[in-house]
């Protein structure tokens, strides 16, 4: 790792540790470094810096919890059709990259991320764009309530998934 990547790292925890975002680093062979970010409270995210990348990678996976699969298998085709359409779109007007794994018409688990390049990396940018990744997440989540019902209410959005 070259002394500019060891400021980045060093800065970017330095700023996740004064935010209390920090949960833990991790072992990464593909990244110069990985942290384990919690923003907001009990919403797990990641912060890498791949290996030989000039950027910083900010990832929420999420999968779907299987109550919420059921909901989604009992409804008719065109309305699983319409939802995974409109997640497509609603989740590209928050200018961030996804990648969705649905079978059969069900969203099985949703990745979101965006990049943040080196040259532009400062606290108000990352933090910025953890919200963007959040907002994004919780897109998709009331997007399945809009389309599909809701269950019981959970004690926190995240009970609503894995």
């Amino acid at each position: 790792m070259n002394d500019d990547t060891m400021k980045i790292e060093e800065q970017v925890e330095k700023w996740l540790l004064d935010e209390d975002l920090l949960r833990e680093m991790k072992y990464d062979e593909n990244a110069d470094f990985h942290f384990i970010a919690e923003f907001p409270k009990e919403n797990i995210m990641d912060i890498v810096k791949p290996k030989g990348k000039d950027s910083l990678i900010t990832a929420c996976a999420t999968q779907v919890a299987p109550q919420h699969k059921s909901l989604m298998e009992s409804a008719d085709i065109k309305t699983k059709k319409e939802f995974i359409l409109d997640l497509n779109f609603g989740l590209n007007t928050f200018l961030v990259d996804f990648e969705l794994q649905v079978n059969n018409d069900i969203l099985q688990q949703f990745v979101i991320t965006e990049q943040i390049f080196e040259d532009g990396l400062t606290k108000d940018m990352m933090i910025r764009t953890m919200k963007r990744v959040f907002k994004s997440k919780l897109h998709c989540i009331w997007l399945i309530d809009k389309k599909f019902g809701t269950l019981p209410t959970p004690s926190n959005e995240n009970d609503m998934f894995i």
